[in-house]
């Protein structure tokens, strides 16, 4: 069954929603490790613009792997 744009956008999202969470946590937990302090704010900022690219990123090899998919249906 073929995946809509719109499903494609939305899985993409979830995605990076669960992702985003565990990237703030993973951040707040290891940074300290590597010496690096930071404020929630700025875990927050950085977790936002990771995500940004992320759905981003999942959306274009979403349609990707959709276009392939299609073009070998057609041989």
């Amino acid at each position: 069954m073929k995946q809509s744009r719109l499903m494609s956008l939305v899985e993409a999202i979830t995605n990076v929603i669960v992702g985003y969470g565990v990237a703030v946590v993973t951040q707040i937990l290891i940074f300290p490790i590597f010496g690096l302090q930071t404020t929630l704010g700025q875990n927050l900022v950085m977790g936002g613009i990771f995500t940004i690219v992320s759905v981003f990123r999942s959306f274009c090899l979403r349609r990707l792997f959709e276009a392939l998919r299609v073009a070998g249906q057609r041989r």
